[in-house]
């Protein structure tokens, strides 16, 4: 009787652990589908990839327009969830969203802790200075000086990049939701390391700000952000990514917001 109890008690707890297995283990796919809404973190501070409209104070630009694409070819509704560069992650880890789209680069350090999706595009970086130091700054080894203050945000692929790359420079870490080109305006760093994609609008939009040269450093391919460990998400967004790629809607969509696609 007492080994027959114990056999119902271990077969009870095991068909309890395993339904919360399956329960613990259910897609986010599953989830979207089921509540109709697709949740996505976006910065809103990255033009022109997520970026907010002074005038109607709405999100824009080409991530924007990829998560409408998605979620209309879902058939759900789209909700922006507002996230940072140094917590985005922790955003995926914790389920707050279901996928990032706000124009991030692939990195070792991110694919340690999230999931990448298959690349739609490809990015490289440019230094920013201040217009009263135009002359100074004439290759990457000239930022790579002592007397040199380099500022970026934390939670950037700038960040690593700095540190690898330009150890013998000050460096000034910038937290959101301020911006490190705010302190370049500002007078407080002498650069910032920026996108080819966001060095160009700053640069044309702020009088102030320049590009000092052209040499491209760090070329990373740009992707989407997932749970690492939910692959059946992971494979749906992949599988919506090269039905898109197929059809040549990310060509047009890198066209529209003057991005250089995959290569």
């Amino acid at each position: 009787m007492k080994i027959a109890k114990l056999l119902a008690g271990i077969a009870t707890a095991t068909a309890l652990t395993l339904s919360q297995g399956v329960f613990a283990q259910k897609s986010m796919l599953n989830d979207v589908l089921d509540n109709g809404v697709l949740k996505v973190g976006t910065t809103g501070d990255f033009n022109p990839m997520s970026f907010k409209d002074p005038a109607t104070g709405e999100y824009d630009g080409h991530q924007i327009d990829a998560a409408k694409q998605l979620a209309k070819d879902m058939g759900v509704e789209l909700e922006f969830v507002p996230t940072d560069w140094k917590t985005l992650i922790n955003g995926v880890v914790a389920g707050k969203y279901h996928v990032v789209m706000t124009g991030t680069s692939m990195t070792v350090g991110r694919a340690k802790a999230a999931g990448y999706t298959i690349p739609w595009g490809r990015t490289g970086y440019l230094p920013l200075t201040n217009a009263k130091n135009s002359g100074r700054f004439n290759s990457w080894d000239d930022i790579n000086q002592p007397d040199v203050t380099v500022g970026y945000n934390l939670g950037t692929s700038f960040a690593d990049f700095v540190k690898n790359n330009l150890p013998n420079a000050k460096v000034k870490e910038v937290e959101s939701p301020a911006r490190d080109w705010q302190e370049l305006l500002a007078g407080r760093v002498d650069v910032t390391i920026s996108s080819i994609l966001e060095a160009g609008k700053l640069s044309t939009t702020h009088e102030k700000l320049e590009i000092p040269f052209q040499e491209v450093a760090n070329s990373l391919p740009l992707s989407f952000l997932v749970s690492q460990n939910d692959h059946v998400w992971l494979n749906f967004m992949n599988n919506w990514m090269r039905i898109k790629i197929e059809s040549g809607y990310f060509d047009s969509l890198n066209e529209k917001w003057g991005i250089k696609g995959q290569d």
